[in-house]
C-alpha cells in the first residue's frame, strides 16, 4: 500500500533512541525524509547515519531557546515540515508526597510545552503543506492514571486535551491532529525492569518466559502481551498517511484492548 508520504519531511522528536527511533525508521521505510532529533548536539548523528534519507538535528525542546535552536537548523536546511511527530516525552518517578511544585512544572515542560513550542513554530509549514499531519505520543494513563507519577499523568492528560483543541484550531486547513496512547511498550528498559521483578517471583528466567505473568499482574490485556515498538510505530505511520486523511482529533490507544474499570 502506498501511504503517500514519500518525499515528505518528517520531524520526529526524541528519535535518536527508543520508540522514537523505530518510528523514524518506519517513516523512512515509506520514503519520508526524516529529521532525527535529540536534545543534545551530536546525539542524533549516529542514528541518522544508519537511516537512508535521514538528517540529524538537535535542540532542547523543553526550553524556548532549545526549541528555537531546532527550528533554526530546519530553516538552515531550507526545509518545511509536513509531518510533525511529537514523540519526545519522559515518564518521571514520584509520588504525591515526594513531588515539589518544581517537579510538576518540569513534567509539564517535558510532556506538554515541548509540543506547544513546535506546533507554534511549525504551524505555517503544516498549513501550507499538501499533507500536514501532527501525531502526538501520549499514554493510556492520560485518562487512566495511577496514584504514582501524578505529575507525569497530569501533563499527559493536558496533552490529550490539547490534542482535541489543536484539531479544532486547524479546522479548514486539511491538517490532521491525532494522539497515539500506548500502554507498556516492550523496550529494553521495560524488559530489564520487569524481568528483575519476574525472576524474584519465580516467573521465569527470560522476558519471553515471564511475559504472560508480567502482563497479568502489571498490564492486563486480552492479548496477553506487551506492545512492541514496531506496533506503536505502525499506528503512527498510518496516522501520518493519506489512508488516515479523515481521522482527526482522535486518541488511539495501543494497549491490546486493556480495560481499566477500577
Amino acid at each position: 500500500m502506498d501511504y503517500g508520504i514519500a518525499g515528505k519531511i518528517a520531524l520526529v522528536t526524541g528519535s535518536n533512541r527508543g520508540t522514537g527511533l523505530i518510528i523514524a525508521q518506519s517513516l523512512a521505510a515509506e520514503g519520508a525524509k526524516v529529521l532525527i532529533h535529540s536534545l543534545a548536539a551530536g546525539d542524533s548523528n549516529e542514528p541518522a547515519a544508519q537511516i537512508a534519507n535521514a538528517i540529524p538535528v538537535y535542540g532542547d525542546i523543553t526550553t524556548d531557546a532549545g526549541a528555537a535552536d531546532l527550528i533554526s537548523q530546519i530553516r538552515g536546511l531550507d526545509l518545511k515540515v509536513d509531518l510533525l511527530i511529537n514523540n519526545y516525552g519522559t515518564a518521571l518517578a514520584g509520588t504525591w508526597d515526594s513531588l515539589t511544585s518544581t517537579d510538576w512544572v518540569d513534567a509539564y515542560q517535558k510532556n506538554t510545552l515541548s509540543i506547544v513550542r513546535l506546533v507554534q513554530a511549525l504551524k505555517a509549514d503544516l498549513i501550507h503543506s499538501t499533507h500536514g499531519r501532527i501525531v502526538n505520543l501520549g499514554t493510556v494513563g492520560s485518562d487512566r492514571p495511577n496514584n504514582k507519577m501524578p505529575h507525569y499523568y497530569a501533563a499527559k492528560g493536558a496533552l490529550a486535551n490539547l490534542n482535541v483543541g489543536l484539531a479544532k484550531e486547524f479546522s479548514g486547513t486539511g491538517v490532521t491532529v491525532n494522539l497515539v496512547s500506548p500502554g507498556l511498550i516492550r523496550t529494553p528498559e521495560v524488559e530489564s525492569a520487569y524481568l528483575k521483578r519476574a525472576q524474584a517471583k519465580g516467573w521465569g528466567n527470560t522476558f519471553d518466559e515471564a511475559e504472560a505473568e508480567i502482563v497479568k499482574q502489571f498490564a492486563p490485556s486480552p492479548l496477553g502481551r506487551i506492545a512492541t515498538r514496531e506496533e506503536v510505530a505502525n499506528v503512527v505511520v498510518f496516522l501520518s498517511s493519506c489512508a488516515a486523511s479523515f481521522v482527526n482529533g482522535q486518541n488511539l490507544r495501543v494497549d491490546g484492548g486493556a480495560l481499566d474499570i477500577t
